[in-house]
């Protein structure tokens, strides 16, 4: 048997998703649409190869067409391991903070690959008006470039990382917080480098 591709993956973790979450399976048009495939004959294709590996059933009844999930689906498929940035130095964090792996649903992370996504420990309140809270993990999209508005993880010179949205004003970078309590940050762009952009967050129960 063929081993699954990222794709393939991709496509089962959606379907699995799905299904638990509306109770009953998506067309291929709509799965087409989540994965901005143009062409729904290449779901066909994916689908197929899902069933040739025994993970679904291609179903006929009453005239009309569906899917059926097999439970055989291993865990290993349905989540993933999401590595921790590295923090400089002579960055203030708690020590048992990063220690354990980080694996979380692969549903989270939508088409892109976990190999692209940093987990970060969120260490202040500054976005606090938008319901970012110190001690949150922020899903990460590894990126070097943003646009106006994005939240994005930000190394300001050289020293501290933050989380804020992100504004250029010609030559400068803003990095807005949501906290009336704190300043609108204003540097070089050269000042700034971008290690990512906010995809998720997850919140600790303790």
């Amino acid at each position: 048997m063929q081993p699954r591709t990222r794709r393939q993956r991709e496509v089962l973790n959606y379907l699995t998703y799905f299904i638990e979450q509306h109770g009953y399976e998506p067309s291929y048009q709509q799965i087409a649409r989540h994965f901005r495939i143009a062409s729904k004959s290449a779901i066909a294709k994916h689908v197929a190869a899902l069933e040739s590996q025994g993970m679904l059933t291609r179903q006929r009844e009453n005239g009309s067409f569906g899917l059926q999930l097999h439970s055989q689906n291993s865990v290993s498929d349905l989540v993933c391991e999401i590595q921790w940035l590295e923090i400089p130095s002579n960055e203030n964090l708690r020590e048992d903070w990063e220690l354990a792996p980080l694996f979380v649903p692969r549903f989270l992370l939508g088409i892109i690959s976990p190999e692209l996504v940093w987990a970060f420990r969120v260490r202040d309140d500054s976005m606090i008006d938008e319901h970012i809270c110190e001690g949150d993990v922020a899903l990460i999209e590894k990126r070097s470039s943003a646009r106006d508005g994005d939240h994005v993880l930000a190394l300001i010179e050289n020293k501290k990382i933050i989380l804020n949205r992100f504004f250029r004003k010609g030559a400068n970078v803003e990095l807005h917080p949501a906290n009336s309590k704190r300043q609108t940050v204003h540097l070089p762009a050269d000042k700034v480098s971008i290690l990512g952009v906010l995809r998720g967050i997850l919140r600790p129960l303790t």
